[in-house]
C-alpha cells in the first residue's frame, strides 16, 4: 500500500509566482556592471533555480582567463548588485503576481493533508519581498518556506526539502512530490528520492527542453498536480 503524500514542495519564480522571466536579465546586468559583457542572457537563463553564489561562480569560470581573478570579494560584488535588483524589480514592478490557480491548488492540497512548502534559489531579502508583494508574508495556505542562504547547500541538492521534511516530522521522502519549471528543480526532487519530480512549463523552459532532464511528469499548469496527486 502507498503512503500517503504529506508534502507539496513548490519553487517560487516561473512555477508559482508570475515575474515575466526578468530574474535571467536582472543577473545578467549584476554581471555587465562589473564588466563582464560577454555573459549572455541565456548564460544567465540556464543558472535560474540554481543558488545566485554558487551560478556567479560558475559563470565567472567561463568568463575569465585565470581561475585566481574569481575572488569572495568579486562574487559578494556581483551577487549585491543581483539582489539589489532583485529587490528593486519584485518591490516596484508592474505584474508581480502568483501565478494562475497557485493558491486554490495550495488550498486543495492542504485540504487532502497536504503541506504546503516553497523553495527558490533566493536568499531570504529577495523572497521575503516576493511573499511581502504578493500577500504570501503570513498566508496560512504555505506551511514553510525555505531560501538557499538558509542551508548548506541549494538546489540541485536536497537541503531546503530535507529542512522541510524534518519540520513537518516526515522521514520517508516518498511522501513528498516536488515542483518546479527548471533543471535544477527536477533534480533537486530526484536527489531528495521525493515520490513525483514535477516539471510545471509555466516558467522560461519548454517542455522539450524539461524533459531532457527526465521529470516523472510534466505538466501546463498548476491544476494539473492536483491531478496528478488524486491518481496515486
Amino acid at each position: 500500500m502507498k503512503k500517503p503524500i504529506k508534502l507539496a514542495v513548490f519553487d517560487m519564480a516561473g512555477t508559482t509566482i508570475k515575474d515575466n522571466s526578468n530574474v535571467a536579465a536582472a543577473f545578467q546586468e549584476a554581471f555587465l556592471h562589473h564588466g563582464f559583457e560577454k555573459v549572455t542572457l541565456e548564460e544567465a537563463q540556464e543558472k535560474m533555480g540554481y543558488p545566485k553564489p554558487l551560478a556567479i561562480r560558475d559563470i565567472l569560470s567561463k568568463n575569465v582567463a585565470e581561475e585566481s581573478e574569481i575572488t569572495d570579494v568579486l562574487v559578494a560584488d556581483i551577487h549585491d548588485d543581483f539582489v539589489k535588483n532583485m529587490i528593486e524589480y519584485y518591490r516596484n514592478t508592474p505584474g508581480i503576481s502568483a501565478m494562475d490557480d497557485a493558491e486554490e491548488v495550495f488550498a486543495e492540497l492542504q485540504k487532502m493533508g497536504i503541506k504546503i512548502g516553497l523553495d527558490t534559489g533566493f536568499s531570504r531579502d529577495i523572497t521575503d519581498v516576493i511573499l511581502e508583494r504578493i500577500g504570501w508574508k503570513n498566508t496560512p495556505l504555505i506551511g514553510i518556506t525555505v531560501c538557499s542562504d538558509e542551508v548548506e547547500r541549494g538546489r540541485p541538492y536536497p537541503d531546503m526539502i530535507q529542512a522541510m521534511m524534518k519540520k513537518f516530522g516526515i522521514t520517508d521522502p516518498k511522501e513528498v512530490i516536488k515542483i518546479g519549471d527548471t533543471e535544477v528543480d527536477v533534480n533537486q526532487g530526484h536527489n531528495s528520492g521525493c515520490l513525483m519530480s514535477i516539471a510545471v512549463t509555466t516558467g522560461a523552459f519548454t517542455e522539450t527542453e524539461l524533459r531532457k532532464h527526465h521529470p516523472t511528469h510534466v505538466v501546463h499548469s498548476l491544476r494539473e498536480v492536483v491531478g496528478l496527486v488524486k491518481e496515486m
